[in-house]
């Protein structure tokens, strides 16, 4: 397997014998077909991380992410969605998929 990216929490491996991909969420490694890894970045970019800072819209700062058609389910907290969010930008660019874009603020 060929390292992808790693981040604090994760890291995304590419079996090439297999023609797909592994991510270790730490306490489990998750197979992924491309499809599956794209429906990954998806539900990824799709949470609303300024909801984890009111309490009204999120009470406890986790978040449930179902993956593979609910196979796996993990409760990630704040922290680990931004990594995770990190994680999923990095390796599309590091796979050549995406453009490395920096955010400006003004």
């Amino acid at each position: 397997m060929h390292l992808i990216h790693r981040s604090k929490y994760y890291a995304l491996y590419q079996a090439e014998a297999n023609r797909c991909f592994y991510v270790d969420f730490g306490q489990k490694q998750v197979r992924m077909s491309f499809c599956q890894l794209l429906a990954l970045r998806q539900k990824v970019l799709s949470i609303a991380i300024e909801d984890h800072f009111d309490s009204d819209l999120n009470k406890h700062g986790f978040e449930l992410l179902q993956l593979c058609n609910k196979e796996h389910l993990f409760i990630l907290n704040t922290l680990e969605i931004l990594d995770l969010k990190q994680l999923v930008d990095r390796c599309f660019v590091q796979l050549g998929i995406a453009s490395d874009i920096e955010m400006v603020s003004v």
